[in-house]
């Protein structure tokens, strides 16, 4: 199933994706796609679906998951983008943390930060904790997956790079965690580690890649964290991005007020992001 969370910031409620495209409502199911409710999420039939009242045309899609926990990002995941960063692939997961407050919905504007001069994009496949993970083998670790997003790890360059080469600065500016649209459930993702992805700045191709070429798969990366931290439902794992940022160019190109993104992964949906000063 593809579930969503629909309405204004702070009062969105939970809807999913009927087979002919419209949202339809699913308070009656469930109060949040959060917390606990994800642990164990309704399955529905397609007749059920269309049983349920239709969102009104228009209504703002917010992020996919909410109260999340922890945002865990994993840095240089790609192979072919640590290349163009000219870094080495790592030997271990990079972990960073990205503030809650940055996660907005996959159509929110991107607000620039005050000062910004190198705000660039990153496409990637965002993985939804749904049960507790504490020590868990690898072999087991995709049991505890409630589903699988987008995320838009969008990332100031000049605050992650040149201001104490601290990254969570860079990447925690408000606007710059688009989840989204859908939480999409495992059962419709058959293999996590074969989804193509890209990303457009103003129709112009940027990003195109696979998680195929991920160095840490997702069952890795939930093993390897729970070995230092227990996930808990509705924490979130940014897994990394494939080559194509705006760093990586040359020259290096960056986002400026009236860019438009537009990004997707495989059956995850797509997202849309005007820039915004």
């Amino acid at each position: 199933m593809k579930f969503l969370r629909i309405g204004e910031a702070g009062q969105e409620r939970p809807a999913v994706l009927a087979a002919d495209g419209t949202l339809r409502e699913a308070s009656t199911l469930l109060s949040d796609v959060s917390g606990a409710a994800l642990s164990d999420l309704p399955a529905l039939g397609p007749e059920a679906i269309a049983a349920l009242p239709v969102v009104p045309d228009g209504a703002r899609i917010g992020p996919c998951v909410g109260q999340v926990g922890k945002l865990i990002c994993i840095g240089l995941n790609y192979s072919d983008h640590a290349a163009e960063s000219g870094m080495a692939v790592p030997e271990e997961p990079i972990v960073f943390m990205k503030a809650t407050s940055a996660i907005c919905g996959p159509n929110d504007p991107t607000i620039l930060p005050r000062g910004s001069q190198k705000t660039d994009w990153e496409v990637e496949l965002g993985v939804v904790i749904g049960t507790r993970a504490q020590y868990v083998e690898e072999a087991d670790a995709l049991s505890h997956v409630a589903g699988y997003c987008i995320v838009n790890d969008i990332s100031e360059r000049a605050f992650q790079m040149e201001r104490g080469g601290q990254w969570t600065k860079g990447k925690s500016c408000d606007s710059f965690a688009p989840l989204g649209p859908w939480l999409v459930t495992p059962d419709e993702v058959a293999d996590p580690q074969n989804l193509s992805m890209w990303l457009d700045v103003n129709g112009q191709a940027m990003q195109r890649g696979s998680t195929a070429t991920m160095v840490f798969g997702v069952a890795h990366l939930i093993h390897y964290l729970s070995q230092f931290m227990t996930l808990h439902p509705g924490d979130v794992i940014a897994t990394g991005t494939p080559p194509g940022v705006g760093m990586g160019m040359s020259p290096q190109q960056y986002l400026r007020a009236g860019d438009v993104v537009t990004l997707g992964i495989e059956g995850l949906g797509t997202q849309r992001q005007a820039i915004v000063a």
